[in-house]
């Protein structure tokens, strides 16, 4: 790699497409103005913990994964050639030594991820296995409590199907056009006191009606999801960790620089 994420910037400018000098007083000017220099410092302390981070654990990146990497991205948005590759990053503003350290930044970031917390997913999954559950959930919400009675009872005694009651009287139109279908959804997606009703329900049961500032709900579970460790949800408890950690670690960077 030429560049690292420790290495400071020698540039003083950029010069966009039509020409026009933009100095970096002018850029950190502007993110104060705005109000988002707290967010990008704290971006740069993260990125400054993750650098120190595999530093010390001696994790580095080799110029393939770069190149999948940058082939995978270049394929996300359709640049087919190294010449059209080349005028996107003009466009951007950015040289290719830029997108490549800013690669090398994320590849670093995953593999230190991995590293660090790869070996406790199955422990964290088991501790917090509820909240991976999920539940095929459909929901009717009415503006009244009288009408929400009556389509439960419609409902119970099959005078008319929970979907056309949906489809008929939700509030908002796409629920109306999903016929109550709500999808597969996380405790965590529920407010606590409708994923206490939910989750303690059977299946084919209709529960409510349930008042919020909404409305009044009526919910019907269609199927209980179990749990499960996939690959795709050990990523995303890495991920958690990960975020966790970093915030840990930038508050700690925060106590000892000054911006």
């Amino acid at each position: 790699m030429k560049t690292t994420q420790s290495e400071p910037r020698e540039k003083a400018t950029m010069v966009n497409q039509l020409g026009t000098f933009v100095t970096n007083d002018e850029i950190v000017g502007f993110i104060k103005e705005q109000l988002q220099y707290k967010k990008f410092c704290h971006k740069i302390l993260s990125q400054r913990a993750i650098f120190q981070a595999v530093q010390e654990r001696e994790i580095t990146v080799t110029s393939d994964e770069i190149q999948a990497e940058a082939d995978r991205q270049r394929l996300a948005i359709r640049l087919e050639k190294a010449s059209d590759t080349l005028a996107w990053l003009a466009d951007q503003g950015i040289s290719p030594d830029d997108w490549e350290a800013g690669i090398q930044q994320k590849i670093l970031a995953k593999k230190l991820a991995e590293t660090l917390f790869a070996s406790e997913v199955e422990k964290y999954f088991a501790q917090n296995r509820l909240d991976y559950e999920q539940v095929l959930l459909y929901q009717i919400i009415v503006p009244y409590e009288r009408l929400a009675r009556e389509l439960f009872y419609q409902i119970e005694e099959e005078e008319i199907s929970f979907y056309h009651a949906a489809h008929l009287y939700d509030i908002e139109k796409k629920r109306r056009e999903l016929c109550g279908y709500e999808g597969k959804l996380n405790r965590r997606h529920l407010k606590a006191d409708i994923a206490a009703l939910v989750f303690g329900a059977t299946p084919g049961e209709i529960i409510g009606p349930h008042q919020t500032d909404l409305g009044y709900h009526l919910f019907k579970v269609e199927e209980f999801i179990p749990a499960e460790l996939t690959e795709e949800r050990s990523q995303e408890i890495i991920q958690k960790l990960f975020q966790e950690w970093l915030v840990s670690e930038v508050n700690y960077l925060l106590h000892n620089t000054h911006y």
